[in-house]
């Protein structure tokens, strides 16, 4: 058996375990430190139950993300309805009127609702045209809830709009109660030459301030980035991940439940700029996090989406947050936000770049990937692994450079260890840029052009370098003075398996504390010692 395999397995099995407890600490349960000495491991048997124990957590997780997204619709549903009753009696209530009273010379089909005295705003809850008969006066404010346009009049209405000039509202001093219909934007008007909306504009809040909870108010930004979120074990389709900018520069991660995909993703498309009126500001997801907020925009029944057009407002196209060698490995294995890389490519798939460099698609498709050793500036070669559709969009650009490209931008990297080896994994969300794609990659081929001497210090062709070696020679170089810190990957057979064995360390041969792997040695903390002869324990 593979012994590389065996440790990959552990590996997986270990960061599960990681996993359970996190999930379990959560919950107040405190989970076993030491198993029982006499316990014998069966590795099958253990990874079988992890899959059986992850795939619960996983539903357990959907099913509860389902139950806080219908806990929050409801919640959003009751405020509206509150403030809906609260305007429309204010309304009713502030000149004695109800709604079936009506003025003189307007028949009681075309009646929209009670009139104030000139100078007063009022509100109508009619669904037909206006009567043309019927007389304003210039200084009267009207807002409708109308879903056809008046005869002769300007103005496009989506819903019951409910606007009071000394109305409060919770989240924005300059706002209505919108009831729209969704993907499009509502503007009413009754008098001729002129466009009459509420009582008061709608307030634009940036991202910076959106809290947890419903808002009312409206919100402007580019779409930069979409992506599906499935479940990783049932793959089932959870929602539409986005990736938002506005005007401050502000990134925010927005997101569509599953089944409200339909109504929105037909209107909008990578680049857009758009206006979001009525959402609702979700607690962001602690692991894998693609914005730093610690909210997410999260398009609810009432939203009203729309193309946000002529605009003065420069909205920037992007925003990255690179991170270096240093901080990768510091957030290895953590599972936390996940930040963008630059650099230039040193090796594709165990390749030098060259003329004569050809992808393979056939094996892309198979193996699902593309493997690159990448550094930036001086620094240390990293490995980078490209997955599904990053790998296929980095084929396809690099074949469309001639093979030429040597700078590469890969954004929200999962940075893990292999073999102790730190290296870089694309996830859903990432996206890839090369040489003159966006402005960091363009800046970056400046510096290399001008760098060559500096970006060559390491040869590309040894970083993997392929050598055999048998385990007595790989002792021998250990023990030279001249012996350099370096990576092997090690193939071997396992001769034997004694069964009935329990398992075992390897300890250090004075005090027995499990020894500490360093850079060429064994070394243990107890005793203080860099060099130690390891003994099964």
């Amino acid at each position: 058996m593979d012994i590389c395999f065996l440790y990959k397995r552990c590996g997986e099995m270990s960061q599960n375990i990681h996993f359970f407890k996190d999930q379990m600490s959560k919950i107040g349960v405190s989970p076993r430190e030491f198993l029982d000495k006499e316990v014998d491991i069966d590795l099958d048997v253990v990874e079988v139950n992890l899959g059986e124990i992850e795939t619960e957590i996983s539903k357990i997780s959907a099913n509860n993300d389902k139950l806080q997204r219908f806990h929050n619709d409801l919640v959003e549903y009751k405020i509206l309805l509150d403030k809906s009753h609260y305007y429309i009696a204010i309304a009713m209530s502030s000149n004695g009127e109800t709604l079936s009273e009506k003025p003189k010379g307007v028949d009681a089909d075309s009646f929209p609702g009670p009139i104030k005295p000139t100078g007063t705003s009022y509100v109508s809850s009619g669904l037909s045209n206006s009567d043309p008969h019927s007389k304003k006066t210039k200084s009267e404010a009207s807002v409708s809830s109308g879903l056809t346009k008046p005869s002769g009049k300007t103005g496009v209405s989506s819903g019951l709009s409910i606007g009071v000039p000394n109305s409060k509202n919770p989240d924005c001093t300059k706002t209505g109660v919108s009831l729209g219909v969704r993907g499009k934007a509502a503007v009413s008007s009754r008098a001729k030459g002129k466009a009459i909306v509420s009582a008061k504009a709608v307030e634009v809040m940036s991202f910076k301030d959106v809290k947890f909870g419903p808002h009312g108010c409206e919100l402007r930004f580019r779409l930069i980035h979409l992506w599906e979120a499935r479940n990783v074990v049932t793959k089932m389709l959870i929602g539409l991940e986005m990736l938002l900018i506005d005007q401050e520069e502000t990134v925010i991660q927005g997101f569509i439940p599953a089944g409200r995909i339909d109504t929105y993703l037909p209107h909008m498309k990578v680049g857009g700029i758009y206006k979001l009126n009525s959402f609702y500001g979700s607690n962001n997801k602690t692991l894998y996090r693609v914005a730093e907020p610690s909210v997410t925009i999260t398009f609810s029944s009432s939203s009203v989406l729309s193309d946000l057009e002529d605009s003065s407002v420069c909205f920037p196209e992007d925003r990255f947050r690179f991170h270096g060698y240093e901080e990768f490995d510091a957030a290895c294995d953590l599972r936390g936000d996940l930040y963008d890389y630059v650099g230039h490519i040193k090796l594709v798939n165990g390749q030098v770049l060259n003329d004569s460099l050809v992808l393979d698609d056939a094996e892309i498709a198979s193996s699902r990937r593309v493997l690159l050793h990448v550094q930036t500036h001086d620094g240390p070669v990293m490995k980078l692994y490209l997955w599904d559709k990053a790998a296929s969009d980095f084929s396809g650009k690099f074949k469309a450079s001639g093979g030429a490209a040597s700078v590469i931008l890969v954004t929200t990297l999962n940075p893990k260890r292999f073999g102790d080896v730190l290296t870089l994994s694309s996830m859903t969300s990432s996206r890839v840029f090369l040489d003159s794609d966006v402005q960091a990659t363009r800046d970056y081929l400046i510096w290399l052009n001008s760098n060559m001497d500096v970006a060559d210090r390491v040869a590309a062709e040894i970083v993997t370098k392929t050598e055999t070696v048998t385990i007595g020679e790989f002792f021998s170089y250990m023990k030279q003075e001249a012996a350099k810190v370096a990576w092997f990957e090690c193939i071997a057979t396992v001769g034997d398996v004694v069964h009935g064995s329990g398992w075992y360390y390897i300890g250090c041969g004075v005090c027995h504390t499990k020894a500490t792997k360093g850079p060429t040695t064994l070394m243990c903390k107890k005793c203080g010692k860099s060099d130690i002869v390891g003994v099964a324990q």
